[in-house]
């Protein structure tokens, strides 16, 4: 993968090895979890009590990191059919208002997911219907409000007394397997701004996946074709 893929400074380093590193540290929980909760219950006819809601969130959060990174890698699938009509001029033009209306949404994305993610964590959502305009000035305090099976990291507790005026969580508040959308939809957008960058200076020529699967066929055939 190109430099330019990559992405370039310290900051764009630093999205790529979190985002490549929680996808990693993500995909190997769900094995392991998923490997011992099958033994347990084959071997010995017991089960991790919290382990399918383990396995949902971290699915999830695989979700969410993965449509930023597929962004990076031009991963999303889409329909060229008609873009490629155009010219190079044409196409570009078109791919930059395609860019723009993903920057749009993704923005979009971003509030939506702060305003529902924002009272759990005993933060205000965010004013407007459509963009921001300010933080409301009261709010339900949703913070209490536990998983229903995970358990309460002890390394945690220091957020009873910051969120839940000291009382004890019996289970973990959902404030934390809910941080992933507005850390998804962030990487989302910040991901779209840096591949319409790419497209205005020439780097990158479409936001959605190469022809691949196309250039796989046309090989196969090529052999069968030399085969016979």
């Amino acid at each position: 993968m190109s430099a330019h893929q990559q992405g370039t400074g310290r900051f764009g380093r630093f999205v790529n090895e979190f985002e490549e590193t929680a996808i990693a540290v993500l995909l190997g929980l769900m094995t392991i979890i998923t490997f011992i909760n099958v033994v347990l219950r084959y071997g010995f006819n017991t089960g991790l009590v919290w382990g399918l809601e383990a396995t949902l969130f971290l699915f999830a959060w695989l979700v969410l990191f993965g449509m930023s990174y597929a962004v990076k890698i031009t991963a999303h699938l889409g329909v060229d059919a008609i873009i490629n009509l155009f010219g190079p001029r044409g196409r570009k033009v078109m791919a930059l208002t395609a860019a723009a209306l993903c920057i749009a949404y993704a923005a979009l994305l971003l509030k939506g997911s702060w305003d529902y993610w924002a009272n759990f964590a005993d933060l205000p959502k965010t004013e407007g219907r459509w963009f921001p305009t300010g933080f409301e000035d009261k709010f339900l305090n949703k913070a209490w409000y536990e998983t229903d099976d995970l358990p309460m990291p002890g390394f945690l507790r220091f957020l009873e007394g910051w969120l839940n005026e000291g009382e004890a969580y019996e289970k973990m508040p959902r404030l934390l397997p809910y941080m992933i959308l507005p850390i998804g939809s962030a990487l989302l957008l910040f991901r779209f701004i840096q591949a319409t960058w790419r497209l205005a200076t020439g780097q990158q020529d479409s936001l959605i996946v190469s022809h691949e699967a196309e250039d796989a066929v046309a090989e196969v055939a090529a052999q069968r074709e030399a085969e016979s």
